[in-house]
Formats: C-alpha cells, structure tokens, sequence
C-alpha cells in the first residue's frame, strides 16, 4: 500500500508496528490449522493484514546458496524500495559469499543511500543467522517477505514456521522431497490464504511472457486437441564434491544436497519439477499414473550420493493423453531442457515459443524477448503485495511437485504408481533431528559408496 502523504514518520512506523503485531497474533492463534490440515469456516481474517507493508519491502534470505542469492538481486532489482535485512544458512561461509555475490548482482544500483533507508543491503553481524535452526531467528525480524531457498527437504519446515511468523512467502520449487511434505505445504498454504499473505513458487516459466503466450495459443487450439507430450531436461552432469576430514557426515551431504534424495529428491524433483509443471499447465490437470525406469550409468555414478543419474517416465492422464518424460546427467549425451506438444492439427516447440503444423512450417513463432522469468516473477510479486494483493501459487507449486515425486517413485520402484497412491504416502525422507553431528537417513559403506535404489526391489510406499 502507499501511505498518506500527510502522515507523519513516526506515526507511520506506530502504525506499521501496530499492524504487524495484530497480524502476527492473528496468526499464532491459528497455527493449528498448519497442524490440523484444513481451514475451518469459522475463521475471521482481520482486515489490514497488508498494512504492515510500506513503501520499502524488507527481505530476509534462508538458504544462501546461488539460486537464493539470485532470488535475492532479482528481488532489489524489481522496481521500487525494496532492502535485504536478514539472511540464515547452516554454514557462515555461505553467507558470506551470498552477501558479496547480492552486492555484486545490483545492476548498477549501488549499495548507496537512498530515500527509504540506509542501504539496499543492510546485513550486519547481528542479523547474519548461522545454523540449522538460524530460520527461526530469522522469521523474529521484521520483514515483510522472506525468500526460502534452503535445500528442498526444508521447504515445508521453513514454509509452516514463515506463514506463522506472518511473512509474505517465495520459496523455490520444488517444495518438498516427499508426499508428507507435498501435504505440509499445501495444509500451510491454506492457512497463508486465510490470512491473505502472498505465496509465490520459483515456477518461473509461468511468468515468462513467451511461455504465457505459447500456452495461452495451445488453449486457445491453435494444434487442436493435444494427445502427447515430451518434457526434457537433459544435461552434461555434475560430480560430487571431496570430502573434507573435518566435515561431519551431516554437514558433508548438507553441502552437497543435490546428490543426496531426502535432501534434493533427485534431479527428477529438483529440477525436472519445471519442465513437467509446464505440461501440468499446459493440461490444467496433473497425471492420474505413470511408469517409467531409471539408475546409474556407472558404479558410484558421476553425481555420487544416492541419487539416480538419468530417468524416464510415461505420465498418463485422465483424458488418456500421454507425457515422455526424460531426465538425465550424463556427458556427451544429447543435451537439451524442453517442453513439447502434439495434437490433431500440429506440433508446438514451447520452450522455443513456437507452433508448427502437421508437416513441420512453422506458423507461429514469439520472437525475441519474452523471458526473465526469474525477475519477471518477483517483480510480480512485490508489485502485487504492494497493491494490498495475495498471489497463492501453492497449490499448483505442490501439485507439479507430488508429479516428479510420483515419477522418482516409479523409476526406483519399477512400479506403476498412481495419484492418489502417491498423494496418499506416507513416505517421509526427513531425519528425526536436525543437527550437524546427527546421523543423516542414507550412509556410506566402507568404500564411501551410498546404497541407490534398485528398480523391482525398493520399496517406495
């Protein structure tokens, strides 16, 4: 919202803390509701939920890996005030180099003063979190959003505590590793919803104006009816990193979580989640059951973990159309990240924001721009909860999720796996406690080699 022009600056902040506090109390109040899994009927939503939120929107950062530091330029580089206050992450080196790295990322902003503060960035020591529990020091500031980018298994944790803490939400896809996570979160995001905080996911291609349209043309029917779809993200591999003599088993895969399943839920999870939420899109619908199959190409594979290096699944839906899925790390193989439809009266490349007819001319193509998702989205975002708004991407952000998970599920399994099979689980991939010299769920043998599934032998649900 804007104030008043009127308004004096010490009754705005007496207001802005007034609010805040009133909506924050609202808030635990309810936090049985994250705990019981629905919203009640009975619930009254107070009506300035939003006027804790001014001119400048502060921003807390949990998770100081790339992909949050990247969230966090893309956040101070959307129009209008917005500073970083408070960032937490397991590891102090981390927040180091995502300070440097937020300073550095500023287009040409500076770090100088301003009309709404100090700084754009303003972090001191005090408000550098360290640990596995530095979100819950962190969600005691005043920010009015904070962006979650911790490994995904902590999404839900960090999602339940940030809607009872009050705060406007983005976290980054996938949401979860698991279907009780999957369930966590859309039981927080329900409660977010009553309370009319925003939720965004890092879906970003929902909010690239070229993938927009391309969907938009598909709906419309410019191929016809769509029987078949391929979603790919292939790409060249990464290898796990060395381990250090004064790392704790804990702290060894948290550093490197990308390679461990309850930590990433496997690159299927990670980052195949984009490619089939644009088919989920595309449907508006999520796939009623799949099979697919999967593994290592190698002894120890090239990622190193638990985790597979290359799966394949068949989605199919309800209307019986079919989804090609493909994932896969692996070097000199055929490289590409992608999203394709096939319907009665033509093709479409939408990744490549094109459409082309029955013998390949292409009749439709977006043209240059129309991406920059990630700054695409968070502009939206801060604009929308500036205007009073609360965007919910939750549901979908879930959904899109218990798809890869449901699809990591048959690779391992060998299994045909179902929706409600899969929505139903009761698979929880989370350690009982939470700290660095806590033993994590997978563990190496002799020889530092870590079981990996065994398709036709594992047990998924």
């Amino acid at each position: 919202m804007r104030w008043n022009v009127t308004e004096t600056a010490d009754s705005q902040a007496e207001q802005s803390a007034s609010d805040k506090s009133s909506r924050r109390e609202f808030i635990k109040s309810s936090s049985i509701i994250v705990a019981g899994g629905a919203v009640t009927g009975g619930l009254t939503v107070p009506d300035d939920v939003h006027a804790g939120v001014n001119e400048t929107i502060r921003v807390g950062l949990i998770g100081c890996g790339q992909r949050g530091t990247a969230a966090t330029v893309h956040a101070l580089n959307a129009h209008g005030s917005v500073h970083v206050v408070a960032l937490a992450d397991a590891f102090a080196d981390r927040i180091q180099a995502s300070l440097r790295g937020i300073k550095g990322g500023l287009s040409g902003r500076g770090n100088q003063e301003g009309p709404y503060g100090p700084s754009l960035v303003d972090v001191p020591q005090e408000r550098q979190f360290v640990g596995l529990d530095s979100y819950q020091r962190l969600l005691e500031v005043d920010l009015d959003l904070v962006i979650l980018a911790a490994p995904p298994s902590f999404r839900p944790i960090h999602f339940e505590s940030a809607v009872a803490a009050g705060k406007h939400v983005f976290m980054e896809s996938p949401v979860a590793v698991d279907p009780v996570g999957v369930r966590r979160v859309l039981s927080a995001g329900k409660l977010a919803q009553a309370t009319r905080l925003a939720v965004a996911v890092g879906l970003q291609r929902r909010h690239e104006p070229r993938y927009v349209e391309t969907i938009q043309r598909l709906h419309h029917g410019e191929i016809a009816d769509i029987l078949f779809a391929r979603a790919y993200w292939n790409g060249s591999g990464r290898r796990i990193g060395l381990r250090s003599a004064k790392h704790t088993e804990m702290e060894y895969q948290l550093r490197h979580w990308h390679c461990f399943n309850w930590l990433s839920g496997d690159m299927i999870v990670e980052q195949h989640v984009h490619n089939l939420d644009v088919i989920n899109w595309l449907k508006g619908a999520y796939p009623v059951s799949c099979q697919g199959q999967g593994g290592r190409h190698g002894p120890g594979g090239l990622q190193g973990g638990d985790v597979f290096d290359h799966h394949m699944v068949e989605f199919t839906y309800a209307d019986g159309s079919k989804l090609l899925s493909q994932c896969r790390h692996m070097p000199g193989c055929w490289p590409s990240v992608s999203e394709h439809a096939h319907g009665t009266r033509g093709m479409a490349n939408i990744a490549n924001a094109s459409i082309y007819d029955l013998s390949g001319q292409r009749l439709w193509k977006y043209g240059p721009g129309g991406g920059q998702g990630h700054q695409q989205q968070l502009q939206g975002l801060l604009a929308a909860i500036r205007r009073g708004e609360s965007p919910q991407e939750t549901e979908y952000g879930a959904l899109s999720t218990l798809t890869a998970i449901m699809g990591r599920m048959a690779t391992y399994s060998g299994r045909v796996i179902h929706w409600e099979e899969a929505y139903h689980a009761d698979v929880d991939l989370l350690p009982p406690t939470y700290t660095l010299d806590a033993q994590p769920p997978v563990l190496p043998d002799d020889q530092g080699i870590y079981p990996v599934a065994v398709p036709g032998v594992t047990p998924v649900v």
